[in-house]
């Protein structure tokens, strides 16, 4: 597929993307601290902690989300999960999760991303029910092989693995993953980024170029949304149309 994790968005939005995450952390440790407020006894709030800090987000902000269901924070809005499911350009199937403290705001920016590529948004369950929600983790090909990686994963209850061209994906059910993911560090695989993600049970092939620069668009814009958590869908694009969009983007983005 061609999205990669959020932290590998464009090299020219590196400090929009760092805050992104710091603020995507702070809603999943804020959203994971309602069910109780002690990480040492709320093994999801432990586990949204642990990887915040693995993205290096400051401590005082990590406090400052628990504090919001502490009652230490009055003035607090609640953060609520919302999915967002509709077809995209060339019939793909597209799921959309956002992390809200408003409503009305997340709603409205998600409308005009998606009508502005000339589509609107559908009923729940339109697209959900070929998505299956499972973890996702992203190992830098740079750094290991997928030969190393795949020899591995054979003795952890992974799923799948997938070879993409700058990253490899592993998939475990939820479950598993805290045993997945402890079993790679424990072989010193240092793993790029790990997300609860929609996973697809096939996949739609985009061939034309107006549509899959349509699609490409989209993602980034959603991408770049503030309360956009995760985006997941079941486009295939090849590379050599998926670099054919990007060098049309670049050509024709305005530069100050």
């Amino acid at each position: 597929m061609w999205r990669g994790p959020v932290v590998q968005a464009r090299k020219n939005a590196v400090n929009a993307v760092k805050w992104k995450i710091f603020s995507l952390h702070a809603k999943l440790i804020a959203i994971s601290a309602q069910k109780w407020w002690d990480p040492d006894k709320n093994p999801a709030l432990f586990a949204a902690i642990h990887k915040a800090k693995k993205e290096w987000v400051p401590n005082e902000n990590i406090d400052r989300a628990i504090k919001k269901w502490t009652g230490e924070d009055k003035s607090a809005a609640q953060i609520v999960e919302i999915v967002y499911e509709w077809y995209a350009p060339g019939w793909v199937a597209i799921m959309v999760s956002v992390l809200t403290d408003n409503k009305n705001r997340t709603v409205a920016n998600i409308r005009h991303i998606f009508t502005k590529y000339g589509w609107t948004m559908w009923e729940n369950w339109a697209v959900s029910w070929m998505f299956h929600r499972k973890w996702v983790i992203f190992i830098d090909t740079s750094k290991h092989s997928f030969d190393q990686i795949e020899e591995l994963i054979y003795d952890t209850n992974a799923e799948d693995i997938i070879s993409e061209e700058s990253y490899i994906k592993i998939i475990t059910a939820i479950e598993d993953f805290n045993d997945v993911e402890k079993f790679l560090e424990g072989k010193w695989i240092e793993i790029m980024e790990a997300k609860l993600d929609f996973v697809a049970d096939n996949e739609v092939e985009v061939t034309e170029f107006d549509k899959a620069l349509k699609f490409i668009k989209m993602i980034e814009a959603f991408n770049e949304d503030e309360d956009v958590n995760t985006v997941s869908s079941n486009e295939l694009i090849s590379e050599e149309l998926t670099k054919e969009v990007e060098d049309f983007i670049e050509k024709n983005t305005f530069r100050t």
